[in-house]
């Protein structure tokens, strides 16, 4: 069942309708009152002719209450129904209105020096750091921005969302040759002798490696000499090679000239220029990398990592005691702490927030004004009528009242001086 208008009133709305309605009875009782008042007085002067004062009291009143009803009225309506010009103005001329009411706010509000001088003169950033150094208040921003995130989150799909990532990381990542950029970097590296630890650290790690597992030579070579070599001479042999190779690294480890280092030296120099220039190694290496991330076990693990990823963040959101929102509400209430405290860090964050609300303001305020035009415009002219009077309306009833007692004052005085002149 549709609602009345009165139903769609806000309560606010609802009691200055209320209040209009008191206030156009006591304009309309004061109208009536100087009509009987007249009647009275014009029946009783010529007995009484001191009624005379009374009668002219009572017809300029009249003609006062009666003036101003009728340009009251005209501001909302056209008065008894009858099309007389320049009547009814809010309706007709609503959208000049917005227009205009746009226009005044766009350049008496809406402008850089305004904005400026008016964020200058608050000290934004130390009221917004002693609301924060407050531990409820860093709480309630931790819980609200974990509710928003939270919904975020939920609210993504996990298929674009992987997509997404793939589309980047192959537009961003695998689409650029890396052969180049390592080449040179390797080329970099060689030259400042940075990879020096590197082959130190492998040397160390081989022979940790050969101490450790002597047995994993016999029968390294021996398994491969004739079957009618004796036993006793294959052992010798394994364990020829075993020592040789512990005495190959020790001369390395021992040596930082020894040519083996100058052999990777050589080596990776050769490799940093290939990777440059030489088309070959930079195919290989394209090749290499397309085929590791085209692989269908690395697109699961992408999967994967974002569903674990996922489900913790929602977990550490959803959970007041959790880590993230300890750490969120601590580092909020630290904020607010220098905020509060460090001047030089106010002034900073006052001047950007006042730089940015003036750049905001010079390039989007024609935007900005245009709600109001654009609302305005697309109210009912109806609709419009009523809430502006419901707004004024109470207080221009006082013009109907006070026209009333002025009329009455302006009639008695113009009697008496017209009847102190001609008598």
């Amino acid at each position: 069942m549709p609602r009345t208008p009165t139903e769609l009133l806000s309560p606010a709305d609802q009691e200055r309708r209320r209040s209009l309605r008191v206030m156009k009875g006591v304009a309309l009782g004061a109208l009536v009152f100087m009509a009987i008042l007249f009647v009275v007085a014009f029946a009783l002067e010529p007995r009484i002719p001191a009624l005379g004062y009374v009668r002219a009291a009572a017809e300029g009143g009249m003609v006062g209450a009666l003036a101003d009803w009728f340009a009251v009225t005209a501001l909302f309506r056209h008065p008894l129904g009858i099309p007389i010009p320049h009547t009814a103005i809010i309706p007709k001329r609503k959208d000049e209105i917005g227009r205009s009411l746009g226009e005044f706010i766009e350049t008496n509000f809406l402008a850089g020096e305004v904005v400026r001088a008016k964020l200058e003169s608050t000290n934004i950033a130390a009221t917004a750091g002693a609301w924060l150094s407050d531990p409820d208040h860093a709480e309630l921003v931790s819980r609200e921005a974990s509710t928003m995130a939270t919904g975020i989150l939920n609210a993504l799909s996990d298929d674009e969302v992987q997509d997404l990532i793939g589309d980047l990381a192959r537009e961003h990542l695998l689409s650029p040759e890396w052969a180049p950029t390592i080449g040179g970097w390797l080329e970099r590296v060689v030259d400042a002798g940075a990879h020096h630890g590197a082959v130190d650290l492998a040397v160390d790690s081989i022979e940790t490696w050969l101490r450790a597992n002597r047995e994993s030579f016999s029968g390294l070579v021996s398994r491969r000499l004739p079957s009618w070599v004796p036993s006793v001479a294959m052992r010798l042999v394994d364990d020829t090679v075993y020592h040789e190779a512990v005495k190959f690294v020790a001369a390395v480890q021992a040596d930082s000239e020894h040519p083996a280092r100058h052999a990777v030296d050589r080596y990776l120099t050769k490799l940093a220029g290939n990777l440059q220039h030489d088309p070959a190694t930079i195919t290989r290496l394209e090749e290499a990398k397309s085929a590791v991330f085209d692989s269908p076990r690395v697109r699961e693990l992408a999967a994967e990592a974002w569903n674990t990823a996922k489900t913790g963040l929602l977990k550490s959101l959803g959970d007041p005691g959790s880590a993230l929102r300890s750490r969120m509400s601590a580092a909020l209430g630290e904020v607010g702490d220098r905020l509060t405290t460090d001047t030089a860090l106010q002034s900073r964050v006052n001047g950007r927030l006042s730089d940015a609300a003036v750049f905001l303001v010079d390039r989007y305020r024609h935007d900005i004004a245009s709600i109001i035009t654009d609302t305005v415009e697309k109210w009912d002219p109806a609709e419009t009528t009523e809430k502006i009077e419901l707004m004024v309306g109470r207080d221009l009833q006082y013009i109907r009242l006070n026209g009333t007692i002025v009329g009455a004052l302006a009639g008695a005085a113009i009697y008496a001086i017209a009847h102190a002149l001609i008598r």
